[in-house]
Protein backbone atom coordinates (compact mmCIF):
# COMPACT_ATOMS: atom_id res chain seq x y z
CA UNK A 1 0.00 0.00 0.00
CA UNK A 2 1.48 3.41 -1.25
CA UNK A 3 2.29 6.08 1.50
CA UNK A 4 0.35 8.54 -0.03
CA UNK A 5 -3.19 6.54 -0.18
CA UNK A 6 -2.31 5.58 3.89
CA UNK A 7 -1.99 8.98 4.58
CA UNK A 8 -4.94 10.08 2.45
CA UNK A 9 -7.07 7.84 4.26
CA UNK A 10 -6.08 8.90 7.89
CA UNK A 11 -6.63 12.88 6.70
CA UNK A 12 -10.13 11.71 5.82
CA UNK A 13 -10.78 10.11 9.21
CA UNK A 14 -9.84 13.10 11.13
CA UNK A 15 -11.37 15.59 9.01
CA UNK A 16 -14.53 17.40 10.80
CA UNK A 17 -18.06 17.20 8.90
CA UNK A 18 -17.72 20.86 6.66
CA UNK A 19 -21.39 20.82 6.91
CA UNK A 20 -24.11 22.51 9.44
CA UNK A 21 -26.10 19.63 9.17
CA UNK A 22 -25.28 17.94 12.22
CA UNK A 23 -27.00 21.97 14.42
CA UNK A 24 -30.37 20.89 13.89
CA UNK A 25 -32.27 24.26 13.89
CA UNK A 26 -36.09 25.08 13.37
CA UNK A 27 -34.54 26.07 9.47
CA UNK A 28 -33.04 22.97 8.72
CA UNK A 29 -35.90 20.54 10.49
CA UNK A 30 -39.26 19.27 9.71
CA UNK A 31 -42.24 22.25 9.70
CA UNK A 32 -43.28 20.87 13.33
CA UNK A 33 -39.94 20.96 14.84
CA UNK A 34 -39.74 23.56 17.78
CA UNK A 35 -36.33 23.62 19.35
CA UNK A 36 -37.30 25.86 22.55
CA UNK A 37 -35.36 28.24 24.40
CA UNK A 38 -33.55 25.54 26.76
CA UNK A 39 -35.58 26.35 29.48
CA UNK A 40 -37.27 24.30 32.66
CA UNK A 41 -40.96 23.04 32.40
CA UNK A 42 -42.89 24.52 35.72
CA UNK A 43 -45.53 22.14 35.15
CA UNK A 44 -47.41 19.78 33.28
CA UNK A 45 -49.69 19.31 30.50
CA UNK A 46 -53.68 17.72 31.10
CA UNK A 47 -55.30 15.31 29.00
CA UNK A 48 -57.88 17.87 28.41
CA UNK A 49 -55.66 20.52 27.12
CA UNK A 50 -55.26 22.58 30.63
CA UNK A 51 -51.98 23.32 32.62
CA UNK A 52 -50.89 22.62 35.87
CA UNK A 53 -48.32 24.85 37.62
CA UNK A 54 -46.46 22.26 40.09
CA UNK A 55 -44.92 25.16 42.87
CA UNK A 56 -41.85 23.45 43.20
CA UNK A 57 -40.78 23.37 39.27
CA UNK A 58 -41.18 27.47 40.44
CA UNK A 59 -37.32 29.23 40.59
CA UNK A 60 -37.34 30.28 44.52
CA UNK A 61 -34.88 33.27 44.66
CA UNK A 62 -32.99 33.80 48.29
CA UNK A 63 -32.48 37.89 48.35
CA UNK A 64 -30.99 39.19 51.38
CA UNK A 65 -32.50 41.73 53.72
CA UNK A 66 -30.33 45.45 52.21
CA UNK A 67 -31.61 48.18 54.90
CA UNK A 68 -29.00 49.81 55.84
CA UNK A 69 -26.75 48.93 52.62
CA UNK A 70 -24.60 52.07 51.48
CA UNK A 71 -24.21 50.68 47.89
CA UNK A 72 -27.27 51.10 45.29
CA UNK A 73 -28.20 48.39 42.77
CA UNK A 74 -27.90 50.47 39.69
CA UNK A 75 -24.61 51.37 38.21
CA UNK A 76 -25.16 54.10 35.52
CA UNK A 77 -23.84 53.37 31.88
CA UNK A 78 -22.41 56.89 32.05
CA UNK A 79 -21.08 57.68 35.57
CA UNK A 80 -20.44 61.53 36.29
CA UNK A 81 -17.09 62.31 38.08
CA UNK A 82 -17.32 62.56 42.01
CA UNK A 83 -14.43 64.51 43.97
CA UNK A 84 -14.45 63.10 47.70
CA UNK A 85 -12.17 63.65 50.18
CA UNK A 86 -10.45 60.46 50.22
CA UNK A 87 -9.51 60.66 46.85
CA UNK A 88 -7.90 64.00 47.46
CA UNK A 89 -5.60 62.60 50.59
CA UNK A 90 -4.83 59.81 48.50
CA UNK A 91 -3.00 61.74 46.01
CA UNK A 92 -0.46 64.32 48.07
Amino acid sequence: MPLGLLAGLTRAVRRKRTSSLDILSSKRAPRNYYKGKNCKPTGFHTRKGGYVVVPEKLPNYVVPDLTGFKLKPYVSQCPTEVKTAEAGDASK
